[in-house]
């Protein structure tokens, strides 16, 4: 930070106009209007603040004061997002050039300049800003940003004659103190500015290039010559007032043939992309077709990029044989004189002016004379341009929109689309024939079905080229647009047909089609322009757009052909799983003809934490089902139809694989543990009936149509569920909702159908978050606000708190296996490494490299399921038992196999499972144990997990 000179700052002065430039004044600290902080014990300033004043010192003209303006407000508030700066012309004009624009005279913006202090809100208007700054200043704004107004005043006249619009963080003091002294010192370099203004008579000519900087200085005229140039200039202005650039530029070039005594003048345009040169009008001829060429053309290109005039002696002989060419006769001498625009300060096009009368080179007077004319002419010349262009653009843009409207409209069929494509494109450029090729990549053919005349019927043999002969054939390899003014002097062009039709080709303009991963895909042909001797520049531009429209309704009309066929394809899908999941009535009326079998008669431990579902039978898993929906009261409280539960079961059990794992016997084991939920701990003290009911559906439905791969290999597989919701995260989980609705949505199977609107669509919501919670990465994700709640204490009457706890009790269901007896978690452990590493042999099948634990030559089981009941399991059930006292038991019995886990490691010495696929020698040590009266009974059959399955239901 450097100290400010002794007390003397930057300030305003009013010194006379003819001591305007360069001078610095000082201003006492009296004088200074700038609050004094009371944190600071004298006023200091940054040395970016004194950069900021010494360059206002030296602001002479309206543009620079911008510049500086804008840069000096970001400089010293490093969070200014963006800066306005609205300058005064006339008595009330308030004008801005990025993008130019008047502030309006009426609104808010306007009342707070007219208070004459700043103002810093939550934001502006935005019908009163320009769209660059309505992102930054438009209200509202976010709580750390401002809009911030502010006025620049001539003190004498009391009035704003600079605003500054500024977004960027609340100000804070220091940011008060640096504004403060820049309002000061930017009131005298606007005050100063407007005297440098008045203080020129006349318009400025640019620097001469061809004369040296003292030539410049001591060139004279007189007012006699100054007069005349002027009179002869103004009546030129008043004859610019055609909307056509070409009638323009025969004016302004008959100005200059008459002023600098040249046989023959000529305008050599820049393009707006400054990549080309072009004439449209020479002497007093305009040209048929305007003449192009690349800017950096011989000396030409150096003329737009040094500014410098050349004359003819600068030239090379080719240039100047080129030159000749283009004017119809000899050069004996040249003065090309760049014309810069006011605006930007870029060179938009090259004056040229040709052979001086009385065979004399051209001198200064005459360049000076262009110039003076170019001070005077340029923008109302680059105006009328850019206006011709813009009406060009918009006529080529309403037949685009037309072409779009009109191609879209036909994507149902390939063929009528190409013969739309033909038509459209034969009316926006006036061709005479036009033709479309498709392009047949198996084939390397250029395949044509579509003619003018029409299309081919299927009697008739479909035209092919080759793909890489001819005209077509090389747009099509090199995917460049191809313009022809003489076909019969091409090369590429083959004139036998037009000798066996007798049709004449003059021209033609072929370009490619592509699709949208710029792959050329056809090409169309355009064959005799119409109303012009060949094809011009903006053709081959309304043809390179048209293109585009053509590559993607062609694309999407392919696409809509596959997307029919997937359709079709999909409902003849639908009607097979339909017919292979049906549940017949014979089915139905089997299960329901002895009524629904008590719970007491399924098992005398059947509500009880230690019974194994899995020791059931599988064919009487249904009836359980049945049971426990008729246990828990939600027959008779949703008055549930008995055909469409037991239709909607049968068809649950049918939606299941047969993966190791992820199956039936899984769903209804994890059923079974919700139910036991309810009947132990009291769920309903703690959940809504209907969230309940929600649960135990959830449970039954939540591994529907499993794979026995997880998510990851989903997206790594790039398979059709990745395809479907990979974007949304948690693939197998939103399709086993998919799958759950589409049984509920099956005729027979809508067990919700009495429910009312309201309660129906909160049932769905329910099901699917439940469902999706069972991803162990989203119970990751929330296990911190699940342990919150059990520490603050669990409130019923919270919509978060219950819908958490069902999320945290459809992860302990999902997972109840390991709160069984030891035999049932060993057997489980057996399923689930079988379904893993058959996942892990398909990666490395596509060339991936499993997870451990899912590759059966790298995974250690005893290591992996104690790391996975440390970290999962077991703060699973702690959590339970916090919030429900009746759960201890269940955690106590997951730690006990976890220690059992523990005990058996050292009999495990290899990799994956054993080569039989079992890991029943693990329980020689278990059952040693249990025999010393270690473990309790854990006698009840696995169903679905053992090779020796008994018959009946279980001890």
């Amino acid at each position: 930070m450097g100290q400010a000179c002794g007390h003397a700052l930057l300030c305003r002065s009013q010194p006379p106009s003819s001591e305007i430039r360069g001078q610095q004044v000082f201003l006492r600290p009296e004088e200074s209007s700038a609050p004094a902080l009371t944190t600071r014990p004298s006023t200091t300033l940054s040395e970016h603040l004194q950069d900021v004043l010494l360059q206002l010192a030296a602001v002479v003209d309206v543009r620079s004061l911008r510049i500086v303006l804008r840069d000096s407000v970001q400089e010293l508030i490093p969070s200014t997002e963006c800066v306005c700066v609205y300058t005064l012309e006339g008595d009330s004009r308030l004008l801005s050039y990025d993008p130019p624009h008047e502030l309006p005279q009426e609104g808010k913006i306007r009342s707070i300049v007219d208070q004459l202090k700043r103002c810093q809100c939550a934001g502006l208007p935005s019908s009163e800003l320009p769209e660059k700054y309505r992102i930054c200043l438009a209200a509202p704004l976010t709580a750390h940003r401002r809009a911030v107004v502010i006025p620049i005043l001539n003190q004498e006249r009391n009035k704003a004659i600079t605003v500054l619009l500024v977004g960027c963080n609340p100000l804070s003091d220091q940011d008060e103190l640096h504004l403060n002294m820049l309002e000061k010192h930017a009131s005298v370099a606007c005050v100063r500015v407007q005297l440098v203004q008045t203080s020129y008579q006349r318009p400025p000519l640019s620097p001469s290039p061809i004369q040296s900087h003292n030539a410049l200085l001591h060139f004279e005229a007189s007012d006699r010559d100054y007069s005349e140039l002027d009179r002869n200039i103004l009546q030129l202005c008043g004859e610019l007032y055609d909307l056509d650039a070409a009638s323009l530029q025969l004016k302004v070039i008959n100005y200059l043939q008459q002023q600098t005594q040249s046989q023959c003048c000529c305008l050599l345009l820049v393009s707006e992309d400054n990549h080309q040169l072009f004439c449209q009008v020479v002497g007093d001829k305009v040209l048929e077709e305007e003449i192009s060429f690349p800017l950096m053309f011989g000396r030409f290109g150096q003329v737009v990029e040094k500014k410098k005039s050349i004359t003819l002696q600068d030239i090379s002989a080719e240039e100047r044989r080129q030159l000749s060419s283009m004017l119809g006769c000899e050069i004996s001498s040249m003065l090309c004189v760049p014309v810069v625009s006011r605006a930007t300060g870029q060179v938009v096009a090259l004056a040229c002016a040709f052979n001086k009368q009385g065979g004399q080179r051209h001198t200064e007077a005459d360049e000076h004379a262009i110039q003076h004319c170019f001070c005077y002419t340029s923008t109302v010349l680059t105006s009328t341009l850019a206006f011709q262009k813009e009406q060009k653009l918009k006529v080529e843009c309403q037949a685009l929109l037309q072409v779009a409207k009109n191609l879209f409209t036909h994507l149902d069929d390939v063929s009528v689309l190409l013969q739309e494509i033909i038509v459209e494109a034969r009316n926006l450029s006036d061709a005479e024939i036009c033709s479309v090729f498709l392009l047949d990549r198996v084939s390397h053919e250029l395949v044509a079905k579509v003619f003018d005349g029409g299309v081919v019927s299927d009697e008739e043999k479909e035209f092919r080229i080759p793909a890489d002969q001819g005209i077509a054939g090389h747009v099509a390899t090199t995917g460049q647009i191809l313009n022809i003014k003489d076909a019969y002097s091409h090369p590429l062009f083959y004139r036998g047909v037009d000798d066996s039709t007798g049709f004449k080709t003059r021209n033609i303009l072929c370009f490619p089609i592509k699709d949208e991963n710029n792959e050329v895909i056809g090409v169309a042909e355009l064959v005799n322009k119409m109303n012009g001797p060949w094809f011009n520049r903006f053709d081959e531009d309304l043809a390179t757009a048209f293109s585009i429209y053509c590559g993607i309704s062609i694309a999407h009309s392919l696409l809509y052909k596959k997307v029919h066929e997937a359709q079709f394809r999909s409902h003849l899908a639908n009607e097979m799983m339909k017919y292979h999941m049906k549940v017949s009535e014979e089915e139905v009326s089997k299960l329901l003809v002895t009524g629904i079998e008590p719970i007491k008669e399924i098992h005398s431990c059947f509500a009880e934490f230690t019974y194994t579902p899995r020791s059931l039978p599988d064919d009487t898993t249904p009836m359980c089902i049945l049971s426990m929906f008729e246990d828990m009261g939600f027959i008779n409280t949703y008055k549930i139809d008995m055909q469409t539960l037991a239709r909607f079961c049968l068809m649950v059990k049918k939606g299941y694989r047969d993966p190791p794992y992820h199956n039936w016997m899984h769903a209804f084991s994890v059923s079974h543990f919700c139910y036991l939920l309810y009947k132990n701990l009291g769920l309903s003290n703690y959940l809504e009936d209907i969230e309940i009911l929600a649960l135990f559906v959830s449970c039954m439905c939540h591994d529907l149509d499993h794979r026995g791969t997880n998510n990851s290999f989903q997206v790594a597989s790039q398979s059709v569920l990745a395809a479907l919701y990979s974007s949304e995260g948690s693939v197998m989980e939103r399709h086993h909702f998919a799958q759950a609705i589409a049984i509920l949505n099956t005729q027979g199977c809508n067990i919700f159908e009495k429910f009312s609107r309201k309660d129906y669509q909160r049932m769905l919501d329910l099901m699917r978050d439940i469902i999706l919670a069972t991803d162990l990465a989203h119970h990751l994700r929330i296990f911190k606000d699940l342990q919150k709640m059990a520490d603050d204490g669990y409130n019923p009457k919270s919509g978060i708190h219950r819908s958490m706890l069902l999320c945290l009790l459809m992860t302990s269901c999902d997972l109840s296996d390991q709160t069984k007896g030891w035999k049932t978690t060993r057997k489980i452990a057996e399923l689930i490494y079988k379904e893993f590493f058959s996942q892990g042999d398909l990666e490395k099948a596509m060339g991936n490299r499993p997870s451990e634990m899912m590759d059966r030559e790298k995974a250690y089981i005893p290591e992996l399921q104690i790391s996975f009941m440390e970290h999962i399991a077991m703060p699973i059930y702690k959590l339970l038992s916090e919030l429900f006292p009746g759960a201890t038991e269940l955690y106590e019995r997951v730690a006990a196999n976890r220690e059992q886990w523990t005990k058996v490691s050292h009999k495990f010495t290899i990799r994956g499972l054993p080569s039989n696929n079992s890991l029943d020698f693990l329980d020689q040590e278990y059952e040693l144990l249990q025999s010393q009266g270690a473990f309790g009974s854990d006698d009840h059959c696995l169903n679905g997990c053992l090779e020796d399955i008994e018959g009946g239901r279980g001890q």
